[in-house]
Order: C-alpha cells, then sequence, then structure tokens
C-alpha cells in the first residue's frame, strides 16, 4: 500500500502516489540540472510543467483518479529524457531529435497567432494549420467582405471568438505542428530570450532614456489605470448587452422551433403567415430548425463572449464544441442561401386564367357597376387588405385578398361582355396558370346590375403567388352605365377614356366613339364662371360696405366702373 500525495502542477491539482511523485521529482531536478546553463530556465521550467499536467489530465479518469509509475513512465517516453535534449549553442547534430520526432509528433492544433498577426491574429493562425502563407488567407477574407457580401467579416469574428490565442510555449508548438518536448520548449523559450534581448541591445538609450525617466513616471501610471479602468467599464456594459440581446434572440428562436409545424402546442398567429410564404414545401419545424441555427449560432458565441467580458475566468465550451458548431452554421448559411434562390423562383413566370360572359341589356336601361363585400370577411366595403390569412365557412384555411380592379372598354363587337382575368405567379408556367385557376372569384347579374365581389379568396395550401384579378368590362357604342360608390376603390381604367368622376353621387356614363362622357357630373366651366362672378360680387360689396357716398355704379365688358360724389 503507497501513500498518495497531492500536488499542484501548472494550475492543475492531482492524486499520485509517492513512488511516482518521487520519479517525477526525480525528471524535474534532472531537468534542471540539464538547463542550468540555459537563458530563460524559468520560463522553460513552467513551460514542461504545463505540457506535463495537460498530458497527466487527459490519463485522468475520474477526479479521484491517482496517478502511478505507469503514468508518469508514459509522460517521460513522449517528453524525452532530459540528457537526450541539451542544445548546444551551436548544435551539428539532429541526431537525437530525430529519434523521438516520430514518437513525439503531434497533429495541428488551430490558434491565434496574436504575435505576427494584424488584427487579432486569425489569419495567421489559420497560414499555421493550413500550411500556407498568410497572405492568400487575408486576400480570401478580403474578398469574402467585398465579393461575399459582408461574409468575410462575420468568418473572421466567429473565428476570432471561437479559436483560442497561442500563448503558452506548448500551444506555439501545436500551433506550428512541431513535437512539444523539452528540447522543442527550450529552443522556442530560448529564441524568444534572443528576439527581446536583441531589440534591447539595438534600442537607443541615449536618446530615449530620459525621456522615459521624465514623463512615464510623472503619467504612466496614472493614464494607464484610467485608460484601463474606462475599458474594463465598457467591457462590462458592452457584456451585459450581449448577453441580454443573445439571449432574447435565443429565446425567441427557440419558440418558433416549438410552435412552427406542430399541432402539439399553442397555435400562434405568425404560423399561419409563415406557411402562406414557404413556396418551397419545406417542413417548417426542418425549416425552423434551419433558421435557428443560422440565426442562433452567432448569437449564442456573442452570449459566450458576454460572459467573458463580464467575467474572464469562464470556462470555455471546447474546441470540439466549437467546431461543431461552426461546422453546423456554414451548412445551415449554405441551406438558407439555396432555399431564397428556391423561394425567389417561385414568382418567375405569371399565369393567366380569362373568362368571358356576354351582358345582355335592354337599349333604354343603364347599366349599374357596383361592388359588394362580403360579412364573414370583412365589417364594410371599406375595410380593404393585400391578403389577410383566415378561415372559409367550413373552417379551412384559406388567404383573402381585396387585389380586385376593373376597367371600363369599348366594345369592338356588336354585344357588350365581361372578361375576367385570373392571375398568379409560379415557378413555371403551366404552375403559375394552375394557381390562376385555383383562385376562388365570383360575381352576379341581377337585371340591369352587376354585383361583382370586392375579394378573392384561395386555399392556404396554395401560398402567396401574388394572386389578383383583373376585370375589363366591354360596352358597346351608346350604352349608358352607372357607377356605384362601392366601385370607387376598384377602379383602373384609362383616365383618357374613362375618368371616373369622385364629386358626382352615382355618375352616369355612356360609351362615345373616343370615351365615356359623364351626363351629370359638374360642368368645371361652368364652376369657373360661378366662381368669377361669386368674386366680382364680394368686391363690389366691399367697395359699397367701404364708401357710403357711391354716385353711379356700372358693370361692363370694360369691368366694373364706380363713380362717387
Amino acid at each position: 500500500m503507497n501513500k498518495t500525495v497531492n500536488i499542484n502542477l501548472g494550475g492543475m491539482f492531482f492524486h499520485i502516489d509517492e513512488d511516482a511523485y518521487q520519479k517525477l521529482s526525480r525528471y524535474f531536478d534532472a531537468i534542471k540540472r540539464s538547463l542550468s546553463n540555459s537563458s530563460g530556465q524559468d520560463e522553460i521550467i513552467k513551460d514542461i510543467e504545463m505540457r506535463i499536467a495537460e498530458l497527466l489530465n487527459e490519463k485522468q479518469i475520474s477526479d479521484k483518479h491517482v496517478v502511478g509509475l505507469k503514468e508518469v513512465d508514459e509522460i517521460i517516453s513522449i517528453m524525452g529524457q532530459p540528457e537526450d535534449y541539451i542544445i548546444e549553442e551551436e548544435p551539428n547534430t539532429t541526431k537525437n531529435q530525430q529519434t523521438n520526432t516520430t514518437a513525439n509528433y503531434r497533429t495541428k492544433k488551430l490558434y491565434r497567432d496574436s504575435e505576427k498577426g494584424m488584427i487579432g491574429g486569425v489569419a495567421s493562425g489559420l497560414g499555421h494549420y493550413f500550411g500556407i502563407d498568410v497572405v492568400w488567407i487575408r486576400v480570401v477574407l478580403v474578398l469574402l467582405i467585398f465579393a461575399g457580401f459582408g461574409t468575410g467579416i462575420i468568418a473572421y469574428i466567429i473565428l476570432w471568438i471561437v479559436t483560442p490565442e497561442a500563448r503558452t510555449t506548448s500551444e506555439k508548438l501545436e500551433m506550428t505542428g512541431e513535437p512539444v518536448n523539452i528540447s522543442n520548449i527550450e529552443k522556442k523559450v530560448r529564441e524568444e530570450f534572443e528576439s527581446v534581448s536583441e531589440k534591447f541591445k539595438n534600442a537607443d538609450y541615449d536618446k530615449y532614456g530620459n525621456q522615459i525617466k521624465n514623463g512615464a513616471n510623472k503619467v504612466g501610471n496614472s493614464l494607464g489605470n484610467f485608460i484601463m479602468s474606462v475599458l474594463g467599464i465598457i467591457a462590462k456594459v458592452l457584456g451585459v448587452s450581449l448577453i441580454i440581446s443573445g439571449l432574447a434572440v435565443l429565446t425567441v428562436l427557440l419558440i418558433g422551433i416549438f410552435t412552427l409545424g406542430t399541432n402539439t402546442f399553442i397555435d400562434f398567429p405568425w404560423e399561419s403567415f409563415v406557411e402562406k410564404g414557404n413556396f418551397t414545401d419545406f417542413p417548417l419545424w426542418a425549416l425552423g430548425l434551419l433558421m435557428f441555427f443560422a440565426a442562433g449560432i452567432p448569437f449564442f458565441f456573442l452570449t459566450l463572449l458576454g460572459f467573458k467580458l463580464l467575467s474572464p475566468n469562464t470556462n470555455s465550451i471546447g474546441p470540439i464544441g466549437k467546431y461543431t458548431l461552426l461546422a453546423l452554421w456554414i451548412i445551415s448559411i449554405a441551406l438558407v442561401i439555396s432555399l431564397s434562390i428556391r423561394q425567389a423562383s417561385a414568382f418567375a413566370k405569371d399565369g393567366r386564367i380569362v373568362e368571358k360572359q356576354t351582358i345582355t341589356i335592354p337599349p333604354k336601361d343603364t347599366l349599374v357597376i357596383k361592388f359588394k363585400h362580403n360579412d364573414y370577411y370583412s365589417k364594410d366595403i371599406y375595410d380593404r387588405a393585400e391578403f389577410r390569412i383566415t378561415t372559409d365557412s367550413t373552417n379551412n384555411d384559406i388567404i383573402y385578398s381585396n387585389e380586385v380592379r376593373f376597367e371600363i372598354k369599348k366594345s369592338n363587337e356588336n354585344y357588350s361582355y365581361i372578361q375576367i382575368g385570373k392571375e398568379a405567379s409560379g415557378k413555371s408556367l403551366a404552375e403559375a396558370r394552375n394557381n390562376a385557376d385555383k383562385i376562388r372569384y365570383g360575381y352576379r347579374i341581377i337585371g340591369n346590375q352587376i354585383i361583382f365581389d370586392n375579394y378573392l379568396i384561395t386555399d392556404l395550401k396554395n401560398k402567396l403567388r401574388d394572386q389578383h384579378v383583373e376585370i375589363i368590362i366591354f360596352l358597346t357604342e351608346g350604352t349608358t352605365f352607372k357607377m356605384d360608390e362601392s366601385a370607387q376603390d376598384y377602379d383602373r381604367s384609362n383616365d383618357d377614356f374613362f375618368n371616373l368622376n369622385y364629386d358626382a353621387f352615382e355618375p352616369i356614363y355612356i360609351i362615345g366613339q373616343l370615351e365615356a362622357k359623364c351626363l351629370n357630373c359638374p360642368d368645371e366651366d361652368e364652376n369657373e364662371n360661378e366662381e368669377e362672378i361669386n368674386t366680382e360680387n364680394q368686391t363690389i360689396d366691399t367697395i359699397v360696405n367701404s364708401n357710403k357716398e357711391i354716385k353711379e355704379l356700372k358693370i361692363n365688358k370694360d369691368g366694373i366702373i364706380i363713380k362717387t360724389n
């Protein structure tokens, strides 16, 4: 029975038995001795500890797992023996490194390279991951911004959020695909130290030294603290805003998923409107799920970003979760684009179905044209809607619309007739005509009256395909007709032939050779003459009232002549 020891390695806690602990301690002592002459010894030891902690954490079965000699031996075989990885100032052989390269090879991991990046290091990280020059990655992102309608910006922001930054030496080695062992860790740290040392050597201390001493001590600390405080407040406010907006959008999207296309929940009013616009025949529940992924995943990451801004120590969902959600989002966006193209194609063609009926009117009778509403669908003739989702008398879902219009034209035949045109759109001409044929519209001829419905209806399953009704009333020359007040909102006639007078009550017209003339409309010339006479009378009254000593007053072709005392 061995004793167990609790240790803190690289910021992680482990239970390890005494023999394994002693071997691991001797291993670290040997590493320290081998690095005794190396620059940056503490940084190298820290990175090695973090790497060993990662390897031990991968082998943890549960929180109560005890690390034994077997696990320690496996880790030492991965990391290598300290005496095998001593880097000379001018190494002349790579034998030992080649021996362990195959054993310690690890696949690349995607990180952000902030050291070589221009903004967030996303492009540099992708360049390391795919093994191509970072310039080409940046070119692709720029092309996506301008040619892809801004998708490059969205992709960059999402990758910036989900991709971790390479901070430690181990992560920088994993980013470039190099084995994470003692040799490479020491080499990487030494390179960084040499780079920093070179910068210090090349610095002009004589030029900048006095400026730094005189200025930095006075304003550096206070200005830095002020800026950090302001940035901290902004980050907190932004974090709260992102969390609230993200959770609100996700809640709405979740409600949409559980309400669209299901019969087990309450019927929400927007379901019918979504159904009438679904031209793809794609199941509504699938559309809801697709829109949830397409719109919800970015807001989910924005919510996570909000929590990170409020609490930087918040745990991430892990790389597997990030890349899985990113893949789902890309697939969803592709499907949304495909369905959008399919939606647009539903209006590619226009179809028309025409019905004609002869009108028989006694020569001395006046034809009366009126429109009538249905009390079941609207409260009066002026209650109009381009479309409305409702039910008919048999409780079937229908689309109700007041897209009805009429024209008055002269008949080229020796008889009068009505032409009813039902029109709709579709992917093909045959589908468009089929949609038009499914329009339900009615009218009645009673004596000398033609009573048109002011609405059309079609089943909800036919979808909204720009359905409308065009009525043309062809009348022979000499036919008189009267327009009911209810027809005013539906007239689309050519004003050069028939101009409906809105000032007259139920105006009566007669079809002439060139136009339809109104028989009972007020004459515009008479109205003008009456206005002139009224104006003159008002002028005379004004003059008389202002001067009571008028001797003579005459009105002739020359105007008004007034003689006073």
